[in-house]
């Protein structure tokens, strides 16, 4: 017994002088020299996730200075998903998701203001209505140049808004420069929860024609259409335009759910998945608002997503005109799926088709430079980034954001469009009695 428990002993230790450094460096022990010695057969395959983890315990071990375990992960999963080569599928990291989440569903906890990035802090571009940001007496044009008390100059726009959002119900003092004034004022602001407005509305009173713009396919954005038409539907209507530029898209439900409005029962998109299966999506009937005058839909090349299905859609029953230029060509739908720690993963799972245009999907070249795809405009007009030199003398700048045909000749163009089919004497279009602001691209919701 004793020579056998020796023997045994001596067979560990010999085991353990193939596996030990392996084992140390935190890898599964390889045993191939070991069986490569009593001539066994080996198994050469090993899982791509056995593999992987190999090489993220190497790097976390053996690399010559400390590399942050997170910070690794999340380069491997971005790198992961970059490598299929798919511009819509991705990775974001806990930040990015966050802000992802607050664009798509539109609903979050902070003041209601919308910032974009400025030397000195924060310029405020717009303040949500009844939102606590304006009841603490926060306006668009102020800069915000300090939060609880410390400067925010030269700060990234993420990290201020990040210091403004918060716990709901909890406070936030937000030093403020305003116009005329050279010392900063301190306002104190609650935090809450806020619905981003995601539609906006005006109404051109000398041409009579109503003017929506829809910045996102959100959440709420099917509610927010309804208020804003009824709203401007109170004034006499000759047409409407509906300004999707730049509109990056958003969640497939809402545009299927905006669609039922104006016609019920019909297909939105045809889907292609995975296994080569079709799926079909269809508006809901009964929700219809009786239209008694002509639609243009007002597009650009960053017209995306659920902005294109909306459009292609109105375009292919009939219903609304296309002016302007090619829209993006998306034509795919993602799937979001979120991790434990913040983080998400947003991927391609099926292939969308129009109703009677079809495919959209975007063709580029080596370069990336765009060749085909994408909505085709009925009437194109390049937007013009300055005014006519005989127009330069007289104009003055726009009241507000909100688009103005003074000074964009798409919308000028849509509007003419809309009254050529209504049968209206052509008239000048004025400045707009404006009902809310528009996003800003490089805009930031606090």
């Amino acid at each position: 017994m004793k020579i056998f428990g020796f023997l045994l002993a001596v067979l560990v230790l010999f085991c353990l002088g193939f596996t030990w450094r392996d084992v140390q460096n935190g890898q599964v022990p390889d045993t191939k020299p070991f069986a490569k010695m009593f001539g066994l057969k080996t198994e050469t395959h090993i899982s791509a996730e056995a593999e992987f983890k190999q090489a993220y315990n190497r790097i976390l071990t053996s690399y010559y200075r400390k590399v942050k375990p997170l910070e690794l992960k999340y380069a491997g999963m971005s790198g992961m998903m970059a490598a299929l080569g798919d511009p819509h599928t991705m990775f974001l990291t806990p930040r990015i998701a966050k802000s992802f989440n607050i664009d798509t569903k539109a609903n979050y906890v902070g003041v209601g203001a919308r910032l974009s990035p400025d030397p000195l802090g924060a310029k405020v571009t717009q303040v949500f209505e009844d939102a606590p940001a304006f009841e603490a007496g926060l306006r668009r044009g102020d800069l915000i140049v300090g939060v609880n008390g410390k400067s925010v100059a030269g700060a990234k726009i993420d990290d201020i808004v990040e210091k403004i959002q918060g716990e709901e119900g909890t406070r936030v003092q937000i030093s403020v420069l305003k116009s005329g004034k050279g010392k900063p004022v301190v306002l104190r602001s609650r935090r809450a929860h806020v619905v981003t407005p995601t539609v906006e509305s005006a109404y051109f009173k000398d041409s009579k024609v109503g003017y929506i713009l829809i910045a996102s396919v959100s959440a709420p954005t099917a509610e927010q259409f309804d208020k804003e038409l009824d709203k401007i539907e109170r004034n006499e209507m000759k047409g409407l335009v509906i300004d999707v530029r730049g509109n990056p898209g958003g969640y497939l439900e809402t545009a299927t759910e905006l669609l039922s409005r104006f016609r019920g029962d019909k297909v939105v998109v045809k889907m292609k998945l995975r296994d080569g299966k079709e799926s079909y999506e269809y508006t809901p009937s009964g929700l219809e608002h009786k239209f008694t005058y002509p639609i243009v839909v007002l597009m650009n090349e960053d017209s995306a997503s659920a902005a294109e299905i909306f459009a292609g859609c109105l375009h292919d029953y009939g219903v609304a005109t296309l002016v302007g230029t090619h829209s993006y060509g998306k034509a795919s739908v993602q799937e979001v799926f979120d991790f434990r720690d913040g983080s998400s993963g947003k991927i391609t799972i099926a292939r969308y088709y129009l109703p009677s245009t079809h495919d959209i999907g975007r063709k580029v070249d080596a370069d990336g430079v765009y060749i085909s795809g994408g909505l085709q405009p009925d009437v194109k007009v390049d937007f013009a980034e300055t005014l006519p030199q005989e127009l330069q003398k007289n104009a003055k700048p726009p009241a507000s954001d909100l688009p103005d045909p003074s000074f964009d000749n798409q919308l000028a163009k849509a509007i003419q469009v809309v009254l050529t089919k209504a049968g209206a004497k052509r008239v000048s279009t004025k400045s707009p009695i404006p009902q809310a602001v528009a996003a800003s691209s490089v805009s930031r919701i606090a």
